[in-house]
């Protein structure tokens, strides 16, 4: 223990880490098979960042929620402007998350893949189990 002055006190110490290894051995086979494996994920990490998005990730529970959804009742869901919630579904459209369909002066959308509702209802899954 170090103290700075009276009212500063810093505590010092060499606390075990549990969740390191004590030691570095490593399965090579293992390794050279997931080292050419792993690039599977190249390319999903501007997937992830459009679902980090907390508007996002409301637009897509709502659509999982629903066959779909027309551009104001995405804007009234999330409490913004149509234009807003047109910049963020096209995204998402983008992304290859939701479709489109124009009815007249309407525009429905709705989730291009039942895995997208998947991957919701897990991520909300994992959440809860913490």
């Amino acid at each position: 223990m170090a103290i700075i002055n009276k009212d500063v006190e810093i505590k010092i110490s060499k606390a075990k880490q549990d969740d390191t290894c004590e030691t570095f051995i490593y399965d090579p086979e293992k390794v050279a098979r997931l080292q050419r494996e792993v690039n599977q994920t190249d390319g999903l990490a501007p997937l992830f960042k459009v679902l980090a998005d907390e508007t996002r990730l409301k637009i897509i529970y709502a659509l999982s929620r629903e066959d779909e959804l027309c551009v104001c009742d995405v804007a009234t869901i999330i409490g913004s402007t149509n234009a807003a919630a047109s910049h963020h579904l096209r995204m998402l459209r983008n992304m290859g998350l939701a479709k489109y369909r124009k009815e007249g002066k309407m525009v429905f959308y709705s989730l291009e893949s039942e895995h997208v509702r998947h991957l919701i209802d897990e991520a909300i899954r994992l959440k809860e189990g913490r």
